[in-house]
């Protein structure tokens, strides 16, 4: 399969959707993305986070361990199910990038799980 630039741009984004038809993803089925903002402080999340409830979207909140610079950030996660199009996913990440700096945080990256593993069962 050739590359399809204008579906798959020669940035971040479109080189990680085009690794994962690489690597066998389906991106016509839809997947659970996870975009992710970071936080300093509790309260920043929190009210973050309840804005984002308003707003109707699922999301986990957990302080994670010792972030590199020795501080325990706060992680927001919010969970969409959704077609994987480079576009949907830059515009997501501008309408997260512009909710976490409204509430004193930062835009930190999306994923999802793209593989799914088969384990076979022991013959006897």
């Amino acid at each position: 399969m050739t590359r399809d630039y204008q579906q798959f741009p020669d940035d971040e984004n479109g080189n990680l959707l085009w690794q994962m038809v690489e690597d066998g993803g389906d991106l016509t089925e839809p997947y659970e993305v996870e975009f992710s903002m970071a936080f300093e402080h509790k309260e920043q999340a929190e009210k973050c986070a309840l804005n984002l409830l308003h707003q109707e979207q699922k999301i986990s909140l957990y302080q994670e361990d010792q972030h590199t610079d020795q501080e325990n950030l706060w992680i927001l996660n919010v969970h969409i199910n959704m077609i994987l199009e480079y576009q949907d996913v830059v515009d997501l990440e501008e309408w997260f990038t512009k909710i976490a700096k409204e509430f004193g945080g930062q835009y930190d990256g999306w994923g999802c799980m793209s593989y799914l593993f088969e384990y076979e069962e022991d013959e006897e």
